[in-house]
């Protein structure tokens, strides 16, 4: 019996993003090895910017400014929701920042690689050692006026769930006195539902991830910037907690009581 020939075209299609996407991803390492080393901050932002975007076409993720939304930080502390590895790319393609990530990103095929040259800064849980130093070292970042960027859920959650913010890192902001920044973040199909192939959550990997991206519909994420607070003089937990309320009321979720935690991711 002859195959589908629908269906050999769809694994066509499929066979041919996933090599445009190692493509790219083998071009940004070039460019980290031999780019990023000879230029400065400016510059990387702006490549990192576009690959970010080139990424996200090949994806078929196109990106949309909720109306209304507040001016982005030029520098300071941005604070989002986390949904998938898409996350970061979808930033990055508008406002890009150095991220604090969980240690798992970096052993991810090629993009934590990818993840770690852009200046990501990754955090090992229940190393409160090595969480030291790098809070220290945010707290510089931010006192050098660059734009920081993490998770507060410490990992991803399905679309229309909104974990509780751990607390400790919104330290950093109050140490180097500056604004925190809440960014929510979602994904929606052709028809405006939440997108079934993006959440990336439990057990699947992320080449399984990439897979259901790839061989699903296009897909829109819905970026919605909220206005900043101040960190000088506040309380992390009070900006732990006035961050989750602002993200839950952007994306329509009322979440449980928010539950701060003080871990490390």
């Amino acid at each position: 019996m002859n195959a589908n020939p629908a269906k050999r075209n769809l694994d066509w299609r499929l066979m041919l993003r996933i090599g445009r996407m190692v493509l790219h991803l083998l071009a940004g390492m070039a460019t980290c090895a031999f780019i990023f080393p000879f230029i400065g901050t400016e510059q990387r932002n702006g490549h990192i910017r576009r690959w970010s975007r080139q990424l996200l076409a090949i994806c078929n993720v196109s990106v949309q400014m909720t109306p209304g939304s507040a001016v982005p930080l030029e520098r300071g502390m941005i604070v989002c929701n986390h949904v998938s590895w898409l996350d970061i790319f979808v930033i990055n393609a508008l406002y890009p920042c150095r991220f604090v990530a969980k240690s798992e990103i970096r052993d991810w095929p090629l993009a934590g690689w990818l993840a770690a040259q852009a200046g990501t800064v990754f955090i090992a849980r229940g190393n409160k050692r090595e969480l030291r130093n790098i809070f220290k070292g945010l707290v510089h970042a931010l006192q050098d006026g660059q734009r920081v960027a993490f998770f507060p859920e410490g990992t991803t959650a399905a679309q229309g769930t909104l974990l509780p913010f751990h607390a400790n890192l919104f330290e950093a902001a109050v140490d180097a006195k500056v604004l925190v920044q809440p960014f929510a973040l979602s994904y929606v199909d052709p028809a405006g539902q939440a997108h079934p192939s993006v959440d990336f959550i439990g057990d699947m990997t992320f080449a399984q991830s990439v897979i259901n991206i790839l061989d699903g519909k296009p897909v829109r994420a819905r970026l919605a910037v909220l206005a900043a607070m101040p960190g000088e003089g506040a309380h992390r937990r009070e900006l732990a907690a006035a961050s989750h309320a602002a993200i839950g009321a952007a994306l329509g979720i009322v979440p449980e009581a928010q539950s701060l935690q003080e871990q490390s991711a």
